[in-house]
């Protein structure tokens, strides 16, 4: 690649980076908050890089080039006159075209400066593997709030672990994003949690029960109670809700982590 590309290159994919993590939110589509610093050092970095390649340029001996190119030709011509039947590899080789694959390379850059890819959502919450309930022996003592707010992970831990069975009879209250299931009367409570990026996504999911679905992707926040279906406490309980209301919420800045219910939009 010549480099004046190679130095437009390196800015807009620095301007992007910084763009995606510096300027706004968009890192948290694909990467947890604790990386964000480092992708901000990677931008400048990336910037800094290209200032240096076009400063090194600019500084070059006039004709250097030209004159290397001359020798290039004069060693290929007399090849050519001494042996025209050498394969074209012996013949010297030209760097002085772009190969068309590396126009590629462009197009992460110009994404994140102009239509970034959206966070992952219901088409990859039913695809991801499940993520696995933690084990837990003992549970604080749930206060008497009512509808209770609380996460789909310790919604789902205390269906299937909590021997005191303290979540039966409660009403409680979720937010994540709607997870239709075709065909189904139910569909999924879901939110997606990430180790590290958006590559190694898992989901965990609370079926709702006595609700109509909204649109996919709709982040909600639901109140009901548990949907009998096992025994509660063990692990044959299933992660489930008998639906009473349902109220549409603005999406999270962060859309990874299992936080509580947050206020309702009216």
């Amino acid at each position: 690649m010549r480099r004046p590309l190679q130095v437009t290159l390196l800015v807009l994919s620095g301007l992007g980076l910084l763009h995606a993590s510096l300027f706004t939110d968009l890192c948290l589509r694909y990467v947890k908050p604790s990386m964000r610093p480092m992708l901000v050092v990677s931008g400048f970095l990336l910037i800094l890089l290209g200032i240096a390649e076009a400063w090194s340029r600019s500084r070059q001996t006039p004709g250097v080039d030209d004159h290397h190119t001359g020798q290039g030709h004069i060693g290929e011509n007399h090849i050519d006159q001494h042996h025209t039947e050498l394969p074209e590899e012996h013949t010297g080789h030209n760097h002085s075209k772009v190969p068309r694959v590396a126009w590629l390379l462009f197009l992460p850059a110009l994404s994140l400066l102009f239509y970034a890819p959206p966070a992952l959502g219901a088409y990859t919450a039913s695809r991801a593997a499940t993520k696995a309930v933690p084990v837990q022996d003992a549970f604080d003592r749930l206060p008497a709030t009512s509808p209770l707010p609380i996460t789909l992970t310790d919604f789902t831990t205390r269906v299937q672990q909590d021997r005191k069975r303290a979540i039966k009879g409660r009403t409680v209250q979720l937010t994540g994003f709607v997870t239709p299931d075709k065909g189904s009367t139910y569909w999924d409570l879901t939110r997606i949690m990430i180790s590290c990026c958006a590559a190694d996504a898992q989901s965990i999911k609370v079926r709702v029960y006595g609700i109509p679905a909204l649109a996919a992707n709709t982040w909600v926040t639901i109140t009901g109670t548990w949907h009998a279906s096992g025994t509660l406490g063990t692990s044959s309980a299933r992660a489930a809700l008998n639906g009473v209301t349902v109220e549409k919420v603005a999406k999270p800045v962060n859309a990874y982590q299992d936080a509580l219910p947050f206020a309702t939009s009216r």
